[in-house]
């Protein structure tokens, strides 16, 4: 583990110099646009959800992916006018990955002067040794990243910890869960540990992964891939990221109707007995009935039951 305090400097990768004046012009232009909606989705997320409060000590995972990186680069500029007081705190875990390159995120973060740590921890070797060769490593390797992490953040006396999940993670979560889980459950936007040590918070749960990918372009971010798996995809998660891509080329906006729906849940329509009390429904008609829309237009026939309430006016109710 190490820490490092450093002067701040900017860190905008001059590329204008490559592009004539009115591409250049036009880029920067994109660029504001797409800032701006980042910084406006992140700030909303925060504020429904009241991800961040004054005096927060904000722990932020960085990977070395685009996702994190993005997410720190909103937390900084948001910081700088959010109307609450907040720290944020870099963290990363070095988890000893062949060929990992360990210079870049230090030199990354030397350059924003942020206070940051990394945490030099071998689960590449505990992943490899306990997973069979051929089979998915994501599991037991989220599973030891995550306790490293929730118990470091106790130990810098972090209040939050931000992870780097958007709104397709989250979709995506949610079908994987439904497919191969047999549950509707999610990745929440904000989550209570289940020991209550920690409390977790996604401020990119309302971005979607296309803008985060253009913006991470845009600013050059140095990203790390993950090679802990070398070649190896966790091919259903990837088989959930086609199909939700391909329905959104079909229908634009099917994203974000089905995140929307995550936040518009009816448990009396679902089918969990633990959650809604299905067994003691009792039928109550002590008030006036509403009429329902046209009604006067209905007719009925039929033959009612001879001991049946006599029924009056049958025909043009």
């Amino acid at each position: 583990m190490s820490v490092i305090h450093t002067e701040s400097t900017s860190f905008e990768p001059n590329r204008e110099t490559e592009l004539t004046a009115e591409q250049a012009k036009k880029q920067k232009t994109r660029f504001n646009k797409l800032q701006k909606k980042l910084r406006r989705e992140v700030g909303k997320a925060i504020a429904d959800y009241n991800m961040i409060e004054e005096g927060d000590r904000i722990m932020v995972c960085l990977s070395g992916g685009k996702d994190s990186y993005t997410m720190l680069d909103i937390l900084m500029s948001l910081q700088k006018s959010a109307p609450v007081n907040f720290e944020l705190v870099a963290v990363n875990m070095d988890q000893k990955q062949p060929g990992f390159p360990e210079h870049v995120l230090p030199e990354y973060l030397d350059q924003l002067g942020i206070e940051y740590y990394i945490i030099n921890r071998d689960t590449y070797s505990v992943v490899k040794e306990k997973i069979p060769e051929g089979a998915t490593t994501c599991g037991l390797c989220s599973r030891l990243r995550r306790g490293t992490l929730y118990s470091f953040a106790e130990d810098i006396k972090a209040t939050k910890i931000a992870l780097g999940h958007h709104r397709d993670d989250i979709v995506e979560t949610l079908f994987l869960n439904m497919f191969y889980g047999s549950r509707l459950s999610g990745m929440p936007p904000k989550l209570l540990s289940d020991d209550g040590r920690n409390i977790v918070i996604r401020p990119l749960s309302y971005c979607r992964e296309k803008d985060i990918i253009a913006f991470a372009n845009f600013k050059e971010f140095p990203i790390i891939p993950c090679n802990l798996c070398g070649s190896q995809e966790n091919l259903q998660r990837q088989n959930i990221k086609l199909m939700l891509k391909d329905w959104d080329r079909q229908q634009p906006g099917r994203i974000e109707h089905i995140f929307n729906a995550m936040q518009n849940i009816k448990l009396s329509q679902m089918a969990d007995t633990n959650l809604f009390d299905f067994q003691n429904l009792q039928l109550d008609r002590s008030t006036e009935r509403k009429e329902y829309e046209f009604a006067h237009d209905q007719t009925v026939d039929g033959k009612p039951a001879r001991d049946a309430v006599k029924m009056v006016n049958l025909v043009n109710l």
